[in-house]
């Protein structure tokens, strides 16, 4: 079993920046990948990016490509979403899952509301 727990997310003007962590507990040692989604009111949950465990390899959808950065800190099992030149269109509830040989875990999810 692996626990995820999403913060960082808040009240941000367009052209900003925030940064998202999703700290991992339980058995975190068995987990090989790990993506942020987002959800925006009325659409179907999105991919945003992830990045592979074993070599930090990273993949970003291509509407956040350039702007949005992930990472981790593998001392702290924790990933990181670095969000920078916001625009209103990405405000959403960002998720983040992990990717074990058996399954996916899904944390609980953290607004992110970028204003015009």
């Amino acid at each position: 079993q692996v626990q995820l727990v999403e913060s960082g997310g808040g009240l941000v003007q367009a052209g900003g920046s925030l940064r998202l962590s999703c700290a991992a507990s339980g058995r975190p040692i068995s987990i090989y990948r790990m993506d942020w989604f987002r959800q925006a009111p009325g659409k179907e949950r999105e991919y945003v990016g992830l990045i592979r465990w074993s070599d930090e390899t990273t993949s970003y959808a291509d509407s956040v490509k350039g702007r949005f950065t992930i990472s981790r800190d593998n001392a702290k099992n924790t990933m990181y979403l670095q969000m920078n030149s916001l625009k209103p269109e990405d405000t959403a509830v960002y998720y983040c899952r992990a990717a074990t040989t058996s399954s996916y875990y899904w944390g609980q999810g953290t607004q992110v509301t970028v204003s015009s």
